[in-house]
């Protein structure tokens, strides 16, 4: 009988010589000008559509290493993978698409083996490859997008497996593949400056893994921390959800004031909402200040997922409730902005790990906010765009005050405050490498808060210094 891992490699396999056999039977590949000429009207013929469709994809080469505090592990990993995608030209405004992504463990640090002092995994280097199965190194293959849409003018619709990206449900893509979901998904432009985005999520397969998970299992497949009295949480597995519903408008109510709304209900779970405004002042020579505020609320749906508050994910009866500003400055090579974020000590703010990034103004990669409460958050960024020279600076500090560690009704992982410190620079190559671009990412944290002699609290946590180091190719 066939397992899940050997239809995976049918199901490619199978996707792959389908996209040969279309380009040997034309002789070549349509270029990409042809195929946006083609795109704008519907095909003859559903044969046309599918020997004249898109051909596009990704490699991707990723080196990450951790350097923690003296007598802790050390870990680093390199990986190498990609996506390949097939999309159909339009039918009768009908179009398909099909992608499967591929992950190559090419020399890495056991990934499986606990910290020897303090018993915590690896929590970064491991997010490269799948953490349920830490020491597997091949075959770590998805069909992450298998979908059917109809556009009917400026809008669509799309069912099957696909990528979204919102305030809560996103990409996240940091590792070597982005999250993906399952469901029917609608954007909406049929009225001039409001653009809707909405649509119902019944399976999620979260990035660092190779699986397709219903929305209350996925939860806790990352990390789960401990419940608000310090006991281990036990949601994993215990909770169920239907589905997620989600929407989010945006609006330009004039050129310069922007607003988006979004709201996502996790059926017998939570539901969580944000608003967000973005307001711009053009200035001379081409000069912008920009400002934006953001404000997100939470409250516990029915019994949080589990009747049992020890096997729940959000608390009975809880709300969380979070609002942030920024303030910035740019012109067309330089962008500096200030940010703060607060979350109250009503609760924790809860966004599932596995879903996406939570949406704060203060977030910088390698870090989050999510799991705590009674936080104030402070993040400066400095920008510097040369266009001519394809190369892209960024220059990020914050500092992150949080409860203790012991207070586990707002510290869920047992997070101290933190400083952070990002540099982060991209090139992109042109002519005979057009489609290559490279990136270098350091990322330094200094511990801030109280860790009581215990490197628990301090391993892939605080005082670590990371290097990240990838290379894209897009074709």
């Amino acid at each position: 009988m066939l397992n899940q891992t050997m239809i995976k490699k049918i199901v490619i396999t199978f996707s792959a010589l389908h996209i040969i056999f279309i380009a040997v039977s034309q002789d070549i590949l349509p270029n990409e000008n042809q195929l946006m000429s083609n795109s704008k009207n519907d095909t003859v013929s559903l044969l046309q559509a599918f020997t004249s469709g898109r051909f596009a994809g990704h490699f991707r080469y990723f080196f990450m290493a951790t350097d923690n505090k003296k007598g802790l592990t050390d870990y680093y990993a390199n990986a190498a993978g990609g996506e390949i995608k097939y999309e159909i030209l339009k039918f009768h405004n009908f179009k398909f698409a099909i992608a499967g992504s591929y992950i190559i463990n090419i020399g890495s640090s056991n990934l499986s083996k606990p910290d020897t002092l303090t018993g915590q995994n690896n929590r970064y280097e491991i997010g490269l490859f799948d953490i349920t199965a830490p020491s597997k190194k091949r075959d770590l293959i998805l069909l992450q997008e298998f979908n059917v849409g109809y556009q009917f003018k400026n809008s669509f619709i799309r069912i099957g497996r696909q990528l979204i990206n919102g305030a809560f449900i996103n990409l996240q893509d940091g590792r070597m593949r982005p999250t993906a979901v399952n469901g029917i998904w609608a954007e909406l432009n049929a009225i001039k400056k409001l653009h809707i985005q909405l649509g119902w999520v019944w399976a999620i397969s979260p990035r660092s893994t190779t699986s397709w998970y219903k929305p209350g299992e996925s939860i806790g497949v990352f990390s789960t921390g401990v419940n608000p009295d310090g006991s281990k949480s036990g949601y994993y597995n215990n909770v169920k959800s239907n589905g997620i519903a989600l929407i989010q408008v945006d609006i330009a109510i004039a050129q310069n004031i922007k607003i988006k709304a979004e709201n996502m209900f996790v059926e017998n779970i939570f539901n969580t909402s944000m608003f967000q405004m973005d307001y711009s002042i053009p200035l001379k020579n081409g000069r912008l200040l920009f400002f934006s505020m953001q404000t997100v609320q939470q409250f516990a749906m029915n019994d949080g997922g589990n009747s049992d508050q020890a096997k729940t994910y959000f608390a009975k009866g809880t709300n969380a409730l979070t609002f942030g500003t920024r303030l910035g400055w740019k012109n067309k090579k330089w962008e500096i902005a200030l940010n703060y974020n607060r979350i109250t000590s009503l609760s924790r703010y809860l966004s599932p790990r596995e879903w996406g990034l939570e949406p704060f103004l203060t977030n910088l990669p390698r870090e989050r906010n999510e799991g705590l409460g009674d936080v104030h958050a402070f993040m400066g960024k400095l920008t510097y765009d040369m266009p001519k020279q394809r190369i892209k600076t960024v220059l990020a500090a914050g500092y992150y005050k949080l409860p203790g560690v012991k207070n586990y009704a707002l510290n869920k992982y047992g997070l101290p405050s933190y400083t952070q410190i990002n540099a982060d620079i991209r090139y992109t190559f042109a002519h005979m490498l057009k489609g290559l671009d490279a990136q270098f990412l350091v990322v330094w944290k200094s511990k801030d808060g109280e860790t009581y002699n215990n490197n628990k609290f301090v391993i892939n946590k605080v005082d670590m210094l990371q290097y990240n180091f990838v290379l894209n190719y897009h074709f």
